[in-house]
Order: C-alpha cells, then sequence, then structure tokens
C-alpha cells in the first residue's frame, strides 16, 4: 500500500519540463489547493501571505489548464470545514475572491473564461457572493475554459441534500423508489452539467480527499506532490496531466 501511494505521490522537485502531449487531455481537473499556511510558516511569514500568494498560483493553474485544452478546472477554495479557523484567518479567507477578481477579472473575460462557483452561499459574506456573482454573470457567455471555484463546499452536505430532494420526490408521488439511478444522483449534485473529474491533483503533502467531490472522484485518477500550494505552477500541472496520460482507466474492467 505504502508503494501504491508512493506511486501516486509526484515530487515538487521533478517537475515535467515540455508539454504534455495534446492527446488524452483530462477535460475536468480537480484541484485541492493545500499548504499556503505551511508554506508561510517555512518562510517564517504570517499564514495570510501564504494564502494571498496561493491566489498567484490559481492565476498560474488556470492559464496552464487552459493552455492545454482543459475544459472544466474545479479549485477547492473553501471548504464546510474550514469556518473552524481563526476568525482573523476566515475573514481573510473571505476577502481573496473579491480581491483576486477585481485584479483577475477583465484578463478572464479576455481568455473567455467561465466562472462559475459552487458549495452554499447562505452562509458565505454579502462582499464575498456578491464579488462571485458579478464574475459569473459577467462571464457566463463565455464558452472557453469553465473555473469552477467550490467555496463553502462539502461533499458529504451535497450528497445529503440531493438525497433529501429525491425523497421529497418520493413522498410526493413524482417518483417511485424503483426510479432513481446513479444518474439521477450525479444530475441532483452541485456538479450536475459538468463532467466527474478525469484527474484530482492535491497539493501539500496530504494523501487523502478532505470531503471533496466525493461521489464525482470515485473513478478520477488521483496524483499528489510534496510542494505546498504557493509554489504550485505550469510545470507541475504538466507532470500531473502527462502522468495521467500514461495510465489506463478501466473503470473495474480488465482494458
Amino acid at each position: 500500500m505504502i508503494k501504491l501511494f508512493e506511486s501516486w505521490r509526484k515530487k515538487g522537485s521533478r517537475p515535467a519540463i515540455e508539454a504534455p502531449s495534446g492527446d488524452n487531455i483530462p477535460k475536468h481537473v480537480a484541484i485541492i489547493m493545500d499548504g499556503n499556511g505551511r508554506w508561510a510558516r517555512k518562510l517564517g511569514l504570517p499564514r495570510i501571505v501564504g494564502h494571498r500568494n496561493g491566489m498567484k498560483a490559481v492565476k498560474r493553474a488556470t492559464i496552464a489548464a487552459d493552455e492545454l485544452g482543459i475544459s472544466v478546472l474545479t479549485l477547492y477554495a473553501f471548504s464546510t470545514e474550514n469556518w473552524k479557523r481563526p476568525k482573523d484567518e476566515v475573514d481573510f479567507l473571505m476577502s481573496l475572491p473579491q480581491e483576486f477578481l477585481a485584479i483577475e477579472l477583465e484578463e478572464l473575460i479576455e481568455k473567455n473564461v467561465q466562472v462559475r462557483m459552487m458549495g452554499h452561499p447562505n452562509e458565505l459574506p454579502d462582499h464575498t457572493v456578491a464579488a462571485m456573482e458579478e464574475a459569473i454573470e459577467r462571464t457566463k457567455n463565455n464558452t472557453g475554459l469553465i473555473l469552477n471555484f467550490a467555496l463553502n463546499y462539502g461533499s458529504h452536505r451535497e450528497i445529503t441534500e440531493c438525497v433529501k430532494e429525491i425523497a421529497v420526490r418520493v413522498q410526493n408521488g413524482s417518483i417511485k423508489p424503483e426510479d432513481i439511478t446513479q444518474d439521477m444522483i450525479g444530475s441532483g449534485l452541485l456538479t450536475g452539467d459538468l463532467p466527474d473529474p478525469d484527474l484530482l491533483i492535491r497539493t501539500g503533502g496530504e494523501l487523502r480527499l478532505s470531503n471533496f467531490m466525493l461521489w464525482q472522484t470515485a473513478y478520477s485518477e488521483l496524483w499528489f506532490t510534496d510542494l505546498y500550494w504557493p509554489e504550485f505552477g505550469r510545470e507541475q500541472l504538466f507532470a500531473a496531466v502527462a502522468e495521467y496520460q500514461r495510465r489506463t482507466r478501466r473503470y473495474g474492467g480488465l482494458s
């Protein structure tokens, strides 16, 4: 098992130098952006400096994903569990979407990027929601890369709410229990109109999913790196995609 995990983990000290082949590019890449605080602590800096530098990594990853022809890039920006962090850190994190979009939105529009958000906006500050809603509205007709921010997102809650909605439909007689299918559940999730992730990347050296897209990543290829998120860039995304291209996805079959 340890060897298996090590085969998934790719050290940041050996990034891909060249772009991966144009064949078999993953349509949907999801990233757990981990390690901002630890990166800052390593340098003797406040944690918020790590989060601000993480914004720069978001831009690098977005540019690289667009360059590769990836259709959807989903970034785990803030989980339903992250509210447990100190209030000053949470407040700073809630300011980052506004700060990031104020700087980058015009370029995202120019690059034909469509901004989306999945999560539970009712619990977010008004200024955070307003920044996201403006970006979503101004990019809704764009046809290029979908940049999907998972903000106040948790997979357990997502699945629970989907099941509740289906239960209501059974209760009111619009469907029968035997009508429930995997496709029905999948379409009722927050990613219902998106393909499931082909590739899941996690930075920061941890080897877990942390309540992120548990249903959708059932057959995603996993790629882990010890690099902290502020260190992540074009070469690391290229390395992850190149590794993805070397794998054979069998979906439980033999070929």
